[in-house]
């Protein structure tokens, strides 16, 4: 089946550099059940198995933008293809310009030459055949052919030489354009609001447009034999009709046959794809989970092994009878297409042979237009294919164009109102943010409170109270839908976005785990600080990471990812210090660490909690997000938010003697160390 994959599958999986496995995980159309989209892709309700119907609910899609052009194959015709050409050949010469216009110009030089030469080669053959087929002595008309013969050899190496010429200027050009677009998709990803990251429409977006990089440099192949495909074509049909007038018919009516046949052979192979691997990409994900290390505790426990192998088979066993019920499909169209060429063909050296016998037409003609006829016929071949394949690359191209517009529309500002330099407070008045797309309610709800600088404010509340959306809202990561963040008196909404994180540090509860060094997941916390032991050593004593560095193989120089030979894997615990000896090693004046001890133990947290106090107590402001109240003992001040409002404000003190929302909080968890579970029987 992978051999018959390898075969069936179109060429845009293939040059994506991606596995057969992640082939068939990719995403195969842009709505999971929509009708045209079933028949768009040969598959319906009949080509369900029982097992998908039973596990996915139907066939397994993926809802992303990576195949959004799945049929981009199938969407030209003849007439299309003609008018389309100019515009790709125009896309596809710019790439290659605005990357090296040396290279690009090289290239269009050569192939035009070699469309020249051909023309030229083709005259030549006719002369050196009309002289050897003349009556006389061998010798006579061997010494007669000599200069064209002379003529055909030159021509083959200045071809020769175009060829090789073009084929470096190529190899120039394709990485080139491959990096220049790729350099400009990451620099316009980077460089966008969080909430566009977040957006789905946006994403989708960034999914399609990753593939236009790599698109780009395949229109420069693909280019390339298009423009080499239309002049040799060209330079056939002009050589026929000097040779003869009757001539070009013939080609015509030879090549259209074959042209149409390869057209369609390939779009059937392209359907194939589409069709089966509906049904092989649900088995092969079944084979994941049977090896992956996340599910194995529970298949072993639960038995869930044998289930899985049996919906494997079945759903492997019906993209079986799928691919050869297509082959058997794919056979009989070939032998179609074959006799059809072969009556073509036929018809056509029957019409030659009919004009040598009134001797309307020499037989070095007829020999040079054999010749031609078959060079022109593999070249319109070619350029039905290629012009195709352009296409589909030329779509996304075109989505990596409208990335570039899109993510300059939603990219981070630039500049903007100086911060102060060493303020007292930061203000929240009457914020509210919602988060698109979702619940009604907002996230934040009219939130007004301060945050006076210098201190340990706590952030406490329920799960979905507004805490982290609040911290991300100080970061500057999210801009209010209402109110205002003012530093002082400095709203933040047109303050230098980048001077804003420049002041904070974040821990975040699900943080990066970066698989690079121990190293470097410390000192990525500023990057564009010079890397100096002295800081690295001071940040991990800050977080109490001494003990992680020292357990580690390599120590700072241990590569953190165990997929990568010689990698690590670090604990939740330990990943946290380091977590927090980056947000150390970032020296930004607002600490913001939510919940820095979820994966740490009782002794472990308070230590963090005793860092974190130190850090305060040298004069940074730490914001704390964490559902522990017992932690928060020592915070100078405590707001409580409840559903996107905030509804207590105080010291720990005073928030537990007003009854409120946080004592009830502090007692439910109280109760859990200070309830005693009654004695046993003892009987029991």
């Amino acid at each position: 089946m992978e051999q018959a994959e390898e075969a069936q599958q179109p060429k845009k999986t293939r040059r994506t550099g991606k596995s057969e496995k992640a082939a068939r995980s990719q995403p195969s159309e842009r709505a999971a059940g929509a009708e045209g989209a079933r028949k768009a892709q040969g598959s319906d309700e009949r080509d369900v198995s029982e097992s998908e119907r039973l596990l996915f609910g139907g066939p397994l899609r993926y809802d992303m933008g990576w195949n959004q052009h799945t049929d981009a194959f199938l969407e030209l015709n003849f007439r299309a293809m003609i008018t389309e050409l100019p515009s790709l050949l125009a896309a596809s010469f710019r790439l290659a310009h605005q990357a090296d216009p040396r290279a690009a110009r090289i290239v269009l030089v050569a192939e035009v030459g070699r469309g020249v030469t051909q023309a030229v080669s083709l005259l030549a053959v006719n002369s050196v055949l009309g002289r050897l087929i003349t009556g006389g002595p061998i010798e006579d008309r061997l010494h007669g052919a000599a200069p064209a013969l002379a003529a055909v050899a030159v021509v083959l190496l200045v071809g020769v030489v175009l060829r090789a010429a073009s084929t470096y200027a190529t190899g120039r050009l394709e990485p080139k354009v491959e990096r220049v677009a790729t350099e400009l998709y990451l620099e316009r990803a980077a460089a966008v609001e969080l909430a566009a990251i977040e957006d789905h429409a946006f994403h989708k977006l960034l999914d399609t447009a990753q593939y236009g990089a790599r698109s780009s440099r395949y229109m420069i192949s693909h280019g390339t034999r298009v423009v080499n495909a239309m002049i040799s074509l060209a330079a056939a049909a002009g050589v026929l009709t000097v040779l003869h007038p009757f001539l070009l018919p013939l080609l015509v009516t030879m090549t259209l046959p074959s042209a149409w046949s390869a057209l369609t052979n390939a779009r059937r192979r392209y359907e194939s794809f589409h069709t089966w691997v509906q049904h092989a990409r649900a088995g092969h994900l079944i084979a994941g989970l049977l090896t992956e290390p996340e599910a194995a505790p529970e298949i072993r426990v639960h038995d869930v092994g044998p289930f899985l192998l049996r919906h494997f088979r079945a759903m492997s066993e019906t993209a079986e009878a799928e691919q050869a019920r297509l082959a058997r499909l794919a056979a009989r169209t070939g032998l179609i297409a074959a006799t059809w060429t072969g009556l073509a063909t036929l018809a056509t050296y029957a019409t030659l042979g009919a004009l040598l016998l009134t001797k309307t037409m020499a037989l070095a003609v007829a020999g040079t237009a054999v010749i031609a006829i078959r060079s022109g016929s593999a070249s319109l071949n070619t350029l039905v294919l290629e012009v195709n394949q352009l296409h589909e690359e030329a779509l996304f191209v075109g989505d990596l164009q409208r990335l570039y517009v899109e993510a300059a529309e939603r990219a981070i500002p630039v500049g903007g109102t100086a911060l102060p330099e060493d303020p007292r407070e930061i203000r929240f008045e009457n914020v509210t943010f919602g988060y698109p797309g979702e619940a009604a309610r907002p996230a934040l709800d009219d939130i007004s409170l301060a945050l006076p600088l210098g201190r340990i404010i706590a952030l406490v509340g329920e799960n979905g109270s507004g805490k982290t959306t609040l911290v991300k809202l100080l970061a500057g990561l999210y801009k209010p839908d209402r109110g205002r963040i003012l530093w002082d008196d400095v709203d933040a909404a047109g303050a230098d976005r980048h001077q804003l994180a420049e002041r904070v540090a974040m821990v975040a509860q699900d943080f990066k785990r970066w698989p690079f060094t121990a190293r470097v997941n410390v000192a990525i916390g500023r990057s564009a600080a010079p890397l100096t032991e002295e800081r690295l050593a001071a940040s991990v004593a800050e977080a109490g990471a001494e003990d992680v560095v020292a357990d580690l193989p390599r120590g700072l120089d241990t590569l953190l990812a165990r997929h990568f030979s010689g990698g690590h894997e670090l604990s939740g615990g330990q990943w946290q210090r380091l977590g927090i000896a980056r947000a150390a090693y970032r020296r930004g004046r607002i600490l913001i660490v939510d919940e820095p001890t979820a994966a740490l133990d009782a002794r472990a947290e308070l230590e963090v909690f005793e860092k974190i106090r130190a850090l305060a107590d040298s004069g940074q402001t730490v914001v704390l997000i964490t559902h522990r109240l017992a932690s928060v003992r020592h915070a100078d001040l405590v707001h409580v938010l409840d559903q996107g409002r905030l509804v207590e404000s105080g010291t720990p003190d005073e928030l537990l003697a007003g009854g409120g929302v946080y004592a009830e909080l502090y007692a439910l968890q109280a109760d859990q160390f200070t309830t005693r579970v009654p004695a046993p029987s003892q009987a029991g």
